[in-house]
């Protein structure tokens, strides 16, 4: 039988997306971010086009979510692409200045034209753009050094677009998580899943959790599941790993034990597992 498709789309990401579009004229620097578990998951196919000849700006988020090296190829790989990649963990306030400096360079050539027409610089005009829940309201706070947009671990938190003043240096807009209006490839929809990047009510999570578990399994660090629950997964399935673990941990509750599995993988109980490397699509039964 075959899955539902994962999708979703919701009606303020829509309308916010098209406030979006009429801000962006206003704009001179693009910060991207992505969740540095899976880069390539979290690229919005049409951040480039939206971009015409602005700056842009490449952050990574959540380093401490991932080995480092995984970072390392990350890092070799995006300047194989003439991309200077930024790694933050907004959260802790890890790597937040290398971002600032970063958006003020980019911008700089703004004002560098201002200037050869005789105007006077102006701060520098940036917004902040990625899926749901990659932490870019926290990230704003971070470069604000204050609280000043709602932050938390899921998707959907930030509904409206603000502009907040960082310096007299440059000017920021928060902007909702952007998502493709039709998810086409599903191994990605799945780590969007698996990583709290979109909305609960777009999947299963006995199916999500399954999936992570498969992800574990093909890349030969299931034994961070023995380490954690004492139950080995190399025999099982994803499925049946799952209806398994539940019989040992709670009383035959997969829907309960799927969560435990998903929340201790986002919340870093697992250890530091990137589920996509350079130039790889990872296959994942679903």
């Amino acid at each position: 039988m075959t899955t539902p498709s994962i999708q979703w789309y919701p009606g303020h990401i829509a309308k916010a997306e098209k406030a979006l579009m009429e801000q962006l004229k206003r704009v001179d620097v693009v910060l991207e971010v992505r969740d540095a578990r899976i880069p390539q998951s979290t690229e919005h196919p049409q951040v480039q086009q939206w971009l015409g000849t602005k700056g842009r700006v490449l952050v990574l988020n959540r380093i401490d979510m991932i080995s480092t090296q995984a970072r390392q190829q990350w890092t070799e790989w995006f300047r194989s692409q003439g991309d200077e990649p930024y790694f933050t963990d907004a959260q802790h306030g890890k790597g937040i200045e290398t971002v600032l400096h970063a958006a003020q360079r980019a911008g700089e050539q703004m004002n560098q034209r201002r200037r050869d027409r005789g105007m006077l610089p102006r701060p520098v005009r940036a917004v902040v753009i990625g899926f749901p829940n990659v932490g870019k309201s926290a990230l704003i706070n971070r470069l604000l050094n204050r609280r000043v947009v709602d932050s938390a671990r899921r998707a959907g938190i930030t509904k409206q677009l603000r502009w907040v003043r960082i310096s007299d240096q440059i000017e920021l807009l928060d902007a909702p998580g952007v998502l493709p209006s039709r998810l086409t490839d599903q191994d990605a929809a799945l780590k969007l899943a698996i990583c709290d990047d979109i909305g609960e009510a777009a999947y299963d999570n006995q199916r999500i959790a399954a999936a992570l578990i498969e992800l574990l399994k093909e890349r030969a660090i299931e034994s961070v599941l023995q380490a954690r629950y004492n139950l080995d997964a190399q025999p099982f399935t994803g499925e049946s790993y799952l209806h398994e673990l539940a019989t040992h941990r709670h009383k035959g509750d997969v829907e309960r034990t799927a969560r435990q599995v998903l929340n201790d993988f986002r919340t870093g109980v697992l250890g530091a597992i990137a589920l996509e490397y350079p130039m790889e699509r990872s296959v994942v039964s679903s």
